[in-house]
């Protein structure tokens, strides 16, 4: 990948699940505007929405912006065909169309019927991609990759890796494994509150359901951690390794791990403790701006 492709991600991005605009009224589509208007503004590189979202997501959010990259993140390739997905990007305005990013992901077997034989099911999803008139190639997609076989799938079919809920020995060996002209950017949960109890319940709260998906229970096992750390939503060990809990300047010193590691972007997600995950934290987004855009 050229340096001028890694620079359109930028060394800081925003993850939310909240950039849906087709799960919300018109007030809330609006808000979802102003949000990624302003993000663009804090000089955010990319906007990573979260969540299973559609093309037609990130269309909104395109439209809403005028340069910063749009990356969806992670879009289930089951719940939208390859051909659905190309026809989309097609109808999106070639101006904007140029700063899509694809992320798709295989999901996981407790929340797909039809899971089945996920990276051959990946394979089959890209090659309908490519075959797409116009095609959705290898420079416009990135892949939700934990394991050595999709991490070197996305790094031979994709721009790279967009792993989620991993730690910084994680991003070490996803940078071995994609070697060392794949993009990795790898998604950092924060939390901005200095009481560390309170800010390790607001954790725990989004922590408590992805511990029930083994895709990402098997991946923290082979990290080295044990069945004890999954109990009551994640043990001290756990958290303090998947998150960054704490000020502006802890979160910037928790950003430079995983640069140190062998990232080449970093997508935040802010969770509130009145609001999980699931609102547009603008004043958290605001805060940290400052101390991570300027991040070594």
């Amino acid at each position: 990948m050229t340096s001028e492709k890694r620079e359109t991600f930028g060394r800081v991005g925003i993850w939310s699940s909240a950039l849906h605009g087709s799960r919300t009224d018109d007030a809330g589509r609006e808000a979802i505007a102003e949000a990624a208007a302003e993000l663009e503004d804090l000089k955010y590189g990319t906007l990573w929405i979260g969540g299973n979202p559609s093309v037609e997501d990130a269309a909104a959010v395109l439209a809403a912006t005028r340069s910063v990259t749009v990356a969806t993140g992670i879009l289930s390739i089951w719940d939208h065909t390859a051909e659905e997905v190309a026809a989309g990007i097609a109808t999106i305005d070639a101006r904007r169309r140029g700063r899509l990013v694809l992320g798709l992901g295989v999901s996981h077997g407790p929340m797909v019927p039809q899971y089945a034989k996920p990276y051959s099911a990946m394979v089959a999803y890209l090659d309908a991609l490519d075959a797409a008139a116009p095609p959705v190639g290898e420079g416009s997609r990135v892949l939700a990759a934990l394991g050595p076989k999709m991490l070197d799938l996305a790094s031979g079919r994709a721009l790279g890796a967009h792993p989620y809920l991993v730690t910084t020995e994680h991003t070490a060996e996803a940078r071995t494994a994609l070697g060392p002209d794949a993009l990795l950017a790898p998604e950092l949960s924060v939390v901005l509150d200095t009481d560390i109890d309170r800010a390790r319940t607001t954790a725990r709260n989004m922590l408590s359901m992805y511990l029930q998906l083994p895709n990402y229970t098997a991946n923290l096992l082979r990290l080295g951690f044990e069945e004890s750390d999954f109990d009551g939503g994640g043990s001290v060990r756990l958290l303090d390794a998947l998150f960054a809990l704490g000020d502006a300047e802890h979160v910037q010193a928790r950003a430079r791990e995983y640069f140190d590691a062998g990232a080449d972007h970093l997508a935040l997600q802010v969770l509130t403790a009145d609001e999980g995950g699931g609102g547009l934290p603008r004043a958290e987004w605001r805060e940290l701006a400052g101390a991570l855009n300027d991040a070594p």
